[in-house]
């Protein structure tokens, strides 16, 4: 009997030894101790080498391999640009940690470097990011890859998703100082941006500022030993022939880390607004055609320098400028049962507008912690002129009127975060951020008298002064336990603003204390197959402009008022997604919005005047559902496509009559590319949706369809891409029926563009990696305006 029990004792001991489950984890970085995202981590066992198990690094360079019995492993650690990494056959008997460091390669002129021909892609609980580091992506400009995000769509009438206009874009971390859209999408080069993260969920690190998704754009950090750059020029056609050119030089040598760029470009393109609408028993048809060609100039420069290799300081400046002189025609026939009238109008603008954008950091980082203090100084000044005066064939009687709009813009911005691996699973997050803001927006009208000179109008005019300083602490936890992971933060913020009117000499005080949760959890399910959950809670305060309670009239018919009135929106976001081997697959998203800034068109009956003015909308609801799958399975094709349900609602009892607008919509996404003959890469992005809801505008079917195809020269120095743009490129066509509006409207640009673009570049191509910083300055996308 003893005999037997010790053997039973013996057997239970080696069943439960033999059976034992371990984890295998650590972070990859590279000799800088930065995490590397997207390495590449293969596991094999002792006498199984043909099966092997493989992951790839997360946002913050981490790896693991769970549930893994006892025995003999080797580990092979790869990505583009560095050397491979192997840790040679070890005994697995307990939970082992590999922390791994990556050498970037020495290559030589000689050496091939594969490269993928579309970006990387992967969907994690908070974003999905777009990897265009060691892509031959096409793309001439920010317009060309903000396409390449599944789900979203680029027309004339700026950005949107799942139905929602209310996307911000940053850079690096910070609202782009560009101030309008068209100016960032058309300006910044593709070949700059390492990678892209659509942010629907953002953590506590971020801004609460805002109730859609963001987009991040990550400039390329590869700092190469010695001297490089490049030199790129483009031409094309648009509405007339458009052209620019822009340059850029960097060196890396001992503990200094300096660069430079500088541009110029000319674009054009139209925008039409066509409405047709009846007042009582008279219709009003209306055409107006605006043409853009603005002269841009910009330049920039940075400079970093390594204390030891803990401790960096530098900064970053940047300066541009925009002057936009343009004319836009108004051409409105206006038909009751016995008479036609013609209120014929053009309105030219003369614009010039300057940035200047001051950036000093430091920072201290070790392989567990960094800290980083950030401080960011924008100056931002517009000049604007536009008289608005009848033409040849008006038969309507209107003063000439002149407008004088000067506004100026101050941020100044403190940063500080820190960061610390508590453990190879556990990272805490906490921060701080100081913004004050001082606005001062000068409107001056003056109407022609009858012998043709301008008299000051005080009762159209007004200066709006605006003073606000938010305050804002977080802190965020990230945790990996086996296959689960969590991430959780709270934000405080707390707002005073300021607004005051010296033509009514009204001061009007906001004041919001808000904490802001969020949280996201995911879980791997199977080796390919993951789940998560994401939740965030939000506010958008209202732009600065549109608080002014200016009237700006574009023609005798239309205008738009300003609101000093507004309240900040609050969104609560939530977010469910199916992931395949990291890459998006199925998305379910939900938010709920009070007190939406919506922008609201009104009609006044007795003066046949339309108004857009921004308001608080008491509620809406967003659903979308996301389905997206590879094109690989097709052979030597690259890319995704899929389709999208949008479901949006717009209510609100306070108005009269009451509005509640809402409607399902489709939409259909294809990113492609292909391999032609003579090594030519050739693209193509296309969209068909249903229609939308854009606001009170129930807009009809809408479409776009592009090409681009690129070959490369002169042992890949030179680059030469052709873009051939809005092959099919419909806009919103849809009609506004609410209250007493009964209008068709128009919104649409010029027709097709090609573009030609060449892009040279010289000196040094490899060597080390350094980090460029990430900090906020979401304030400036509160700052809206157009060429």
């Amino acid at each position: 009997m003893k005999i037997l029990k010790l053997l039973s004792i013996c057997l239970f001991i080696y069943t439960n030894i033999s059976y034992a489950q371990y984890s295998i984890s650590g972070t990859v970085t590279d000799a800088q101790k930065e995490a590397l995202p997207f390495a590449n981590i293969i596991l094999y066992e002792k006498g199984k080498e043909s099966t092997p198990k493989g992951v790839v690094s997360d946002d913050n360079g981490t790896y693991s391999f769970n549930n893994l019995k006892k025995g003999t492993y080797k580990i092979e650690v790869s990505m583009l640009g560095f050397t491979k990494e192997t840790i040679q056959f070890f005994d697995l008997t307990s939970n082992k940690t590999f922390n791994l460091i990556l050498k970037e390669q020495n290559q030589s002129l000689d050496e091939v470097v594969v490269k993928s021909k579309r970006p990387v892609i992967k969907q994690t609980a908070e974003k999905l990011v777009l990897n265009l580091e060691n892509s031959e992506l096409l793309s001439n400009n920010l317009q060309d890859v903000v396409k390449s995000i599944p789900g979203v769509i680029v027309t004339n009438n700026g950005i949107s998703f799942a139905g929602r206009s209310d996307i911000r874009i940053l850079i690096n971390g910070k609202t782009t100082d560009y101030m309008d859209t068209d100016a960032l999408l058309r300006d910044l080069p593709a070949d700059n941006i390492a990678k892209v993260e659509f942010i629907e969920q953002p953590g506590a690190e971020f801004d609460a500022e805002g109730s859609g998704p963001i987009i991040n754009i990550i400039l390329k950090k590869n700092v190469r030993i010695g001297m490089h750059g490049n030199v790129g020029v483009w031409v094309g056609e648009d509405e007339g022939f458009e052209y620019g050119t822009s340059a850029s030089i960097a060196n890396y040598k001992n503990k200094l880390n300096w660069q430079l760029n500088a541009g110029y470009s000319s674009p054009t393109w139209r925008n039409d607004l066509f409405i047709e609408r009846e007042v009582q028993e008279t219709t009003y048809d209306q055409a107006t055609r605006e043409p853009y060609s603005p002269k841009n100039i910009w330049t920039g420069g940075s400079l970093d320098y390594y204390l030891n290799d803990k401790i960096s300081v530098g900064f970053n400046t940047r300066y541009r400028n925009t002057v936009s002189d343009r004319i836009a025609t108004a051409r409105t026939i206006v038909t009751t049962p016995t008479t036609v009238e013609n209120i014929f109008s053009d309105n030219t603008f003369e614009r010039d507008r300057n940035t200047f954008n001051l950036n000093p950091y430091f920072e201290y980082k070790t392989e567990k912690e960094k800290f980083i203090v950030d401080f960011n100084y924008i100056d931002f000044q517009d000049g604007n002129m536009n008289t608005i005066y009848p033409v040849a064939g008006n038969t309507n009687d209107f003063a000439e009127q002149r407008y004088f709009q000067n506004g100026e813009f101050t941020i100044k911005t403190t940063k500080v975060d820190y960061t610390k691996n508590l453990s190879d699973k556990v990272k805490l997050s906490v921060g701080s951020k100081y913004s004050d803001i001082d606005t001062d927006s000068d409107l001056k009208l003056f109407v022609a008298n009858n012998v043709g000179d301008f008299e000051f109008q005080s009762g159209g005019s007004n200066r709006f002064l605006i003073d606000e300083n938010i305050f804002a602490v977080y802190s965020k936890i990230n945790a990996t336990l086996g296959k689960w992971s969590f991430s959780g933060g709270l934000r405080y913020e707390n707002s005073e603003t300021k607004g005051t009117s010296t033509n009514t000499n009204e001061t009007r005080e906001r004041k919001i204390s808000q904490l802001f949760p969020s949280f996201s959890v995911s879980r791997k399910l199977t080796e390919q197959l993951g789940a998560n959950f994401a939740y965030s809670y939000r506010i958008r305060r209202p732009n600065y402009n549109s608080l002014n309670s200016f009237v700006t009239l574009y023609d005798p018919l239309t205008s738009e008022v300003g609101n000093p009135s507004l309240n900040p929106a609050f969104t609560n976001n939530y977010q469910f997604n199916l992931t395949f081997d990291s890459q998006p697959f199925f998305t379910v998203g939900y938010s709920d919005t009070k007190d939406n800034l919506f922008l609201f068109i009104s009609q006044d009956d007795t003066t046949a005047q339309i108004s857009r003015t921004t308001i608080n909308l008491q509620d809406r609801e967003n659903w979308n559902f996301r389905f997206f799958g590879p094109l690989d399975f097709i052979e030597g094709l690259e890319g995704f496509s899929g389709i999208t349900v949008n479901y949006n609602n717009f209510r609100s009892n306070e108005l009269n009559p009451v509005l509640e607008l809402s409607k399902w919509s489709y939409g259909w996404y294809t990113q492609a590319s292909y391999k032609l003959p003579w090594n030519i890469n050739a693209e193509m992005s296309s969209y068909l949706g249903s229609g939308i809801l854009e606001g009170q505008i129930d807009s009809g079917w809408i479409g776009d369809l592009s090409f681009s195809f690129g070959k490369k020269f002169m042992d890949d120095r030179l680059k030469v891409n052709l873009g051939i743009y809005k092959v099919l490129d419909r806009g919103f066509v849809g009609r506004v029926n609410y209250d007493n509006i009964n209008a068709n409207i128009e919104s649409n640009g010029s027709r097709q563009n090609v573009q030609l673009r060449l892009t040279y570049s010289f000196g040094s191509r490899f060597g080390k990696k350094k980090e460029k910083r990430n900090s906020s300055r979401d304030e400036e996308n509160r700052i809206q305006d157009n060429d």
